[in-house]
Parts: structure tokens; C-alpha cells; sequence
């Protein structure tokens, strides 16, 4: 009888782990490459962002560079990458027009120069900085 129990939670526990893994790989399937898409944040230190239009973008390059917009200003910058996912944004710098929502813009491209490592999860890039969640930015479709 202990041996049938044993039995059937082990069962059950392999058939839960094989679900989670397939979950994962189907995740990881639909992951968007880093290089070639375009990128609008979502979240920046735990706190949604409402991006409108252009703004709050990233764009990486095969060069090696990245470029993009804040609130109201352009952006360019250098960027490397390891096969372990660690990043590393450099050099950047914007236009330097009138922007209302400035503070919101510093806090972007300040959050972009602390980023050490980034994470895929689908349509969505996870971005850390040593280890701490920092943003969120999601994947833009042709029709954003």
C-alpha cells in the first residue's frame, strides 16, 4: 500500500516537471531575438511605465550599437554581449531637446547604464542589474 502511494505521487511529481519543462521550451521558442527587435519598456524599478508612440524604445544593432528614444529625446549608445547573457550599454548619449517629462528620461537612460544582464521570457526582455530586477521592455509588433 505505501509502495502504490510512493508510487503515485511520484508519478505525479514527473508528470508536473515534464509539463513545467515543455512550458519552458515553449517559452523559450517564442522568445524574440535581442539583435533586430524592437524594444518599448513596460516597467522601470517595479513601476509601469505608459509608453506612447516612440518613446521608451531600444533597437540593437548587429554593429554593436543600440539605438532608441526616451521620453522625448533620441538616443545612441555601444553595447556587448556574452553567450551567458550579460550586457553591457555604453557611450550613450541623446539629443538634447525640451523634454516635460525629463525626470522620467534620466531615470531611463540611468536604469540603461546600470544593466549588467538580461533574461527572455517570450515577448518580454528582463533586465538586471547584478542580479536585481531594473525593467521590463516588451517586444513591439508592426502594428505598435
Amino acid at each position: 500500500m505505501k509502495h502504490a502511494i510512493l508510487f503515485s505521487i511520484t508519478l505525479v511529481l514527473c508528470a508536473l516537471i515534464a509539463v513545467g519543462c515543455c512550458a519552458c521550451r515553449q517559452r523559450a521558442k517564442l522568445a524574440k531575438p535581442l539583435v533586430g527587435t524592437e524594444w518599448q519598456l513596460l516597467q522601470i524599478m517595479g513601476r509601469e511605465v505608459t509608453a506612447e508612440g516612440d518613446s521608451f524604445t531600444l533597437l540593437f544593432h548587429d554593429d554593436g550599437t543600440v539605438t532608441g528614444a526616451g521620453a522625448c529625446n533620441r538616443l545612441t549608445a555601444t553595447y556587448s554581449t556574452t553567450t551567458s547573457r550579460a550586457l553591457k550599454i555604453e557611450n550613450l548619449g541623446s539629443t538634447r531637446r525640451y523634454c516635460p517629462n525629463f525626470e522620467a528620461e534620466n531615470a531611463y537612460y540611468d536604469m540603461l547604464e546600470s544593466v549588467t544582464h538580461y533574461e527572455m521570457d517570450a515577448d518580454n526582455m528582463l533586465l538586471l542589474s547584478n542580479g536585481t530586477l531594473v525593467a521590463i521592455m516588451h517586444a513591439r509588433t508592426a502594428a505598435n
